[in-house]
C-alpha cells in the first residue's frame, strides 16, 4: 500500500520496495573548499527535459554534489511544480560537478536500479505528485521533506526491465534532442545569413526603417480579466515564465473566447518586453498572449526579417530596461521606434527570403515533430513505470 493509503496491484515479478533502500538520496562526495568545479544553477533546467541546459566553473563553497549518471530533482517551489528534472551527463569520468542546495540528488544502487529508469521515475507525475504532497514550509518557500521521500513505497520492476524501459523512453528523448540540436544549427546558419547579408555585406544605398514600421508589435491581455467559464472554454496563458519554460502544471487559464489576434500559435515571434527580455520563437501549444509580451507579425515583410532585426537590438533593449529604477525593467514603445534595420530592394529582400526562409520552416517542422514525441513520451511513461504496459525484454547473447 503507498502513503496515501491506497491499494495498487502489483505486476508480475516487481517488488514492493521503499526508496531509500533501492536508490541512493544525496549520496556522499567530496569536492575540496576553494577548488574550482562545474556548478549547475536552478535556472540550468529545463521543465521535463533531460539534458541540462549549461553549467558555468566556479569556486566551491558549499551545495549539493553529483557525477554523470546522477538525477536532479528541484525540492523547492515552484521548481518541483513546474517539472525541473534533469539528467546529469556532462562530467568527465569520475568528475563531481556541485548545484543548487535546492536540487535532491538521487543515484542508482548497484545490481538494483539502473540509473535511466530512475530518472524517468522520478519525473513521472506518482513520484512527483507524492514530492509534492510533503512540501512544507512558509507560502512561495516550500521545500520537499527528503525524510518523508525516502520513506516513498512503490513496485519496482526486475533490473532487466528497468533497463528495458529506460531504453524505450531514453530513446525518444534521444530523438528529441537530436531535433533540439538540429534547431539550434539551423537558427545559427540563419543568423549568420542575416549578419553577413544586413551587417557586412550590408548595402549603403539601402532604406533605413524603424522596428515599428516593418512589423505589429501586439501587446498581449491583461488575462485575469478573462477567466474560463468551464473546463472545454480555456486556453493557457503564455507570459514571461511559459516562454523561458514553456506550459506546465503552474500556467494560468484563460477564456478561449476571446480576440483571435491574441491566440498565439506554434511558430510565431513572441518578444518579453519586460521583466526578462527576450526574442524567442515560440515552440509549444496553442495558447493566449499575456501582457508584457509582444506578438511580432508583418503583413509585408518575413518572419526572420523582424525576428533577427528585433534581436539585432536586444541587448540594447536590455540595457535600457536594466537601467529602470521600477523592481521590473522594460522598454518603451518609444524605443522601436528609436531602433533602425536596413531594408533591401523588394528583389534583393526576395533573394535573401530563399535562403533564410527554408531555414526556419525547418525549425518549425522539427518542434512540430518534438512536440508529438514528446507526447508520446508522456503517454507511456506513466504507462511504463506502473507496469499497466510491459516491455518485450531481449534475451542477451
Amino acid at each position: 500500500m503507498n502513503k496515501a493509503g491506497r491499494k495498487k496491484s502489483k505486476p508480475e515479478g516487481w517488488r514492493e520496495v521503499r526508496l531509500e533502500n533501492v536508490v541512493e538520496i544525496n549520496p556522499p562526495e567530496r569536492i575540496p573548499q576553494g577548488t574550482k568545479a562545474k556548478k549547475v544553477n536552478m535556472d540550468a533546467l529545463i521543465p521535463f527535459t533531460r539534458k541540462i541546459s549549461k553549467h558555468v566553473n566556479e569556486t566551491y563553497k558549499s551545495g549539493s554534489k553529483f557525477r554523470n549518471g546522477d538525477t536532479l530533482l528541484a525540492r523547492i517551489t515552484p521548481c518541483l511544480e513546474n517539472g525541473k528534472t534533469a539528467f546529469v551527463d556532462f562530467l568527465a569520468p569520475g568528475e563531481v560537478g556541485f548545484g543548487s542546495t535546492e536540487f535532491i540528488v538521487m543515484r542508482e544502487k548497484k545490481d538494483i536500479t539502473n540509473k535511466g529508469f530512475l530518472y524517468h521515475f522520478a519525473r513521472s507525475d506518482t513520484f512527483r505528485n507524492m514530492a509534492i504532497k510533503s512540501m512544507t514550509g512558509s507560502s512561495g518557500r516550500q521545500r520537499v521533506e527528503i525524510d518523508e521521500v525516502k520513506q516513498y513505497k512503490f513496485y519496482l520492476p526486475p533490473l532487466a526491465e528497468q533497463e528495458a524501459i529506460a531504453e524505450v523512453l531514453s530513446s525518444l528523448d534521444d530523438k528529441i534532442d537530436l531535433l533540439h540540436r538540429q534547431n539550434k544549427t539551423l537558427e545559427d546558419m540563419a543568423q549568420t545569413l542575416f549578419r553577413q547579408r544586413f551587417i557586412e555585406e550590408a548595402n549603403k544605398e539601402w532604406e533605413e526603417k524603424s522596428l515599428d514600421e516593418i512589423a505589429e508589435y501586439l501587446n498581449g491581455l491583461a488575462c485575469q480579466k478573462y477567466p474560463p467559464k468551464n473546463e472545454k472554454d480555456k486556453l493557457p496563458v503564455l507570459k514571461i515564465k511559459e516562454l523561458s519554460g514553456g506550459i506546465s502544471e503552474g500556467t494560468d487559464w484563460v477564456s478561449s473566447e476571446i480576440d483571435k489576434k491574441y491566440i498565439i500559435e506554434l511558430g510565431d515571434v513572441i518578444f518579453s518586453w519586460s521583466g526578462s527580455l527576450m526574442v524567442k520563437i515560440w515552440t509549444g501549444e496553442k495558447c493566449v498572449l499575456n501582457q508584457h509580451l509582444f506578438k511580432i507579425t508583418s503583413e509585408n515583410y518575413p518572419k526572420w526579417f523582424y525576428y533577427f532585426g528585433t534581436k539585432r537590438h536586444l541587448k540594447k533593449f536590455i540595457q535600457i530596461a536594466e537601467s529602470k529604477t521600477t523592481t521590473m525593467g522594460h522598454i518603451k514603445r518609444g524605443e522601436l521606434s528609436n531602433s533602425m534595420v536596413l531594408v533591401p530592394t523588394s528583389s534583393e529582400l526576395q533573394q535573401i527570403d530563399e535562403e533564410i526562409t527554408p531555414l526556419f520552416e525547418k525549425i518549425v517542422s522539427n518542434h512540430e515533430q518534438i512536440g508529438r514525441l514528446e507526447k508520446l513520451r508522456d503517454i507511456l511513461l506513466p504507462k511504463l513505470i506502473s507496469g499497466k504496459v510491459s516491455v518485450r525484454l531481449r534475451e542477451k547473447s
